[in-house]
């Protein structure tokens, strides 16, 4: 990062930014891409991008785009949400065709349909191999995919983040996380997209200038940093299985971990946190009893095992 070569990429002209921007879309299979400060203002630039105003956009109840980011598409795009069930993680590709269909009825027109892959409130669910295609076949509306965490898909089935992506108009990633750099998204699509989507992010503050020490770290978390989500994967397993054991009504199945993300239910979730922070253990909850344990770079085995004494000694 301190050796990066840098310019003003508010110009376009930091060459480290280029690279990673470069870098990204060939790997996510497409035209171009956008280097941005977080997934959130990845996935609210696609929005105002592709979200025509006056219309719907259908998106999973539950997807972090409508639940975590802090009502920002209320400010961001003239659109309504048009919520689905997403419980499983996917979108049902009927209840997206009822929707799309509603136009002839009186009802909004679908300008896009926003999905999450890795579904992070399902548990870091990865979508089922050929479903997102499905689903973009019958849609007929271009397709926005919240990949924040699309790599670990990619790890855990086998299916490379550019067939992953291959349906999807835009598509956003996140650097950070289990890939270890510690800022920076990119948003990627066909050329004339994210050539506004540099307006976009300008409107949004989100242009920088000499990025390329930050975007310095981006490249070597895509080179060095994916393949070792295998690890993050084994060792949110490992914690599953101890919460399973520990509270065996939760809902958790360790079998259904696939891959970084452990999301289940407890009666006195306040109380689990802090009886865990103070054994040195760190953790959420993503809405009311609903407890999340995340692995990522910086979790070791020893930082595992610190977590699953703290688990099989809470008192609840």
């Amino acid at each position: 990062m301190a050796g990066a070569e840098v310019g003003d990429d508010g110009y376009g002209e930091d060459p480290t930014v280029r690279q990673l921007e470069e870098t990204f879309a060939a790997r996510v299979g497409k035209a171009a891409s956008l280097f941005v400060p977080s997934g959130t203002m990845a996935n609210q630039i696609a929005l105002r991008l592709l979200g025509e105003p006056g219309t719907a956009v259908v998106v999973g109840r539950n997807q972090h785009v409508v639940v975590y980011e802090h009502g920002a598409a209320a400010l961001n795009a003239p659109i309504q949400w048009h919520l689905v069930a997403d419980d499983d993680g996917t979108l049902e590709p009927d209840e997206v065709v009822t929707a799309v269909a509603g136009a002839d009825h009186h009802r909004l027109p679908v300008s896009a349909v926003f999905v999450e892959d890795t579904h992070m409130p399902a548990g870091g669910v990865p979508w089922p191999v050929g479903r997102l295609a499905h689903l973009a076949d019958v849609a007929g509306v271009p397709i926005h995919l919240d990949g924040a965490r699309l790599f670990n898909a990619e790890r855990a089935t086998g299916v490379a983040v550019a067939e992953r992506a291959a349906p999807a108009t835009t598509v956003m990633c996140c650097l950070s996380k289990g890939l270890g750099a510690p800022v920076g998204s990119l948003l990627a699509g066909p050329a004339d997209l994210i050539q506004a989507a540099r307006t976009e992010r300008k409107r949004l503050g989100g242009a920088m200038r000499q990025a390329g020490v930050i975007a310095a770290a981006g490249l070597v978390a895509l080179a060095e940093h994916v393949e070792r989500l295998d690890e993050d994967h084994a060792r949110a397993r490992r914690l599953a299985e101890v919460v399973a054991t520990r509270w065996p009504g939760c809902g958790l199945d360790p079998a259904s971990v696939a891959t970084n993300v452990v999301v289940f239910a407890h009666p006195d979730a306040s109380r689990l946190l802090d009886h865990l922070a103070g054994a040195g253990v760190r953790a959420g909850t993503i809405d009311a009893g609903v407890v999340r344990l995340m692995t990522h770079l910086d979790v070791d085995d020893d930082g595992v095992e610190q977590a699953v004494a703290a688990i099989r000694s809470a008192p609840v």
